[in-house]
């Protein structure tokens, strides 16, 4: 019986073009350079009390010769991400079958206070979700699976995870969670049917 579904966040509720293939796009900046960049900082803005993105991102801009304000880059990114109204729907319908719904997820500090304002309906109507900055714990980790777990009192077997990296797939499946690629909205129906709903 399946109690629990544990989705990413980008890629599922949100969607978006790539960050790096729109940068080269309006500002000529080469994308596999870009990314190279920006997926440093990542790394780093993703641990709680980490330095603002901005702050740890500006050298790797001046190395690039890329000229841009803090807000300017933000709203540039942030702009392009859409909510996804088909799987809010859905959440709405697990929810209200007594599923819990949770979002585990690696963002940092300023594109999760930017969805917490802009996209209030997401955090609405799930139960609860988990950002490696505030808690500490980032996929793959497997204490990151682990946490939600013992807070809501669930088993690994009454829980599906759903993420688009097969590194923390596996970590799932290695606690033995039933976890899967997240290949779209009606994928999904399908897999969680046939996992005991």
């Amino acid at each position: 019986m399946i109690k629990a579904v544990i989705f990413d966040l980008n890629g599922v509720f949100l969607e978006s073009e790539h960050l790096s293939k729109r940068i080269e796009e309006k500002y000529g900046i080469p994308g596999d350079k870009f990314w190279e960049a920006l997926r440093k900082v990542l790394n780093e803005t993703r641990k709680p009390n980490a330095e603002s993105f901005f702050k740890l991102l500006r050298p790797y801009l001046e190395e690039l010769n890329f000229s841009i304000s803090e807000k300017e880059f933000f709203d540039f990114w942030f702009s392009g991400e859409k909510l996804v109204p088909e799987v809010l729907k859905y959440t709405k319908e697990l929810r209200k079958k007594g599923v819990k719904v949770f979002i585990l997820s690696r963002n940092f500090r300023e594109r999760t206070e930017y969805y917490r304002r802009n996209f209030p309906e997401i955090f609405k109507n799930i139960d609860k979700a988990y950002f490696s900055w505030e808690t500490g714990l980032i996929k793959p980790d497997p204490k990151a699976y682990t946490a939600i777990l013992e807070e809501n009192n669930l088993k690994p077997e009454e829980c599906v995870y759903f993420d688009d990296l097969e590194e923390n797939i596996k970590s799932a499946e290695s606690l033995h969670i039933k976890a899967y690629k997240y290949e779209g909205l009606e994928k999904t129906k399908e897999i969680i049917s046939r996992s005991g709903l």
